[in-house]
């Protein structure tokens, strides 16, 4: 488990609310549900911002808090067109292999 820091914010009654509702219908803490919801800001963020090309791949993985190939699974997911070529996916792969 990532070591955790404690964070009080502000919102919204209206995100307040959201946010305890969802937490009961998922059945789990509110606190879970808001590093839910971080995390998947993160993730639309690190999109948002590759499709803008306001970001690289590198970037945009690292602002999802995720590695170049799991957000290049991620952007085929939401369908969003990747800039990496095939080759070169394959190509950091094998040079991973290689080093590990």
């Amino acid at each position: 488990m990532q070591h955790q820091k404690t964070m009080s914010i502000r919102m919204s009654v209206e995100d307040y609310v959201f946010v305890n509702q969802l937490a009961r219908e998922e059945k789990e803490d509110t606190s879970k549900e808001v590093r839910k919801l971080v995390d998947m800001g993160r993730l639309m963020l690190g999109i948002d911002k590759y499709k803008k090309k306001e970001a690289s791949l590198g970037k945009a993985a690292e602002l999802a808090g995720l590695s170049i190939a799991e957000m290049v699974n991620k952007l085929a997911e939401y369908g969003v067109k990747s800039d990496l070529a095939v080759e070169d996916y394959q190509g950091g792969l094998n040079h991973l292999k290689k080093i590990w």
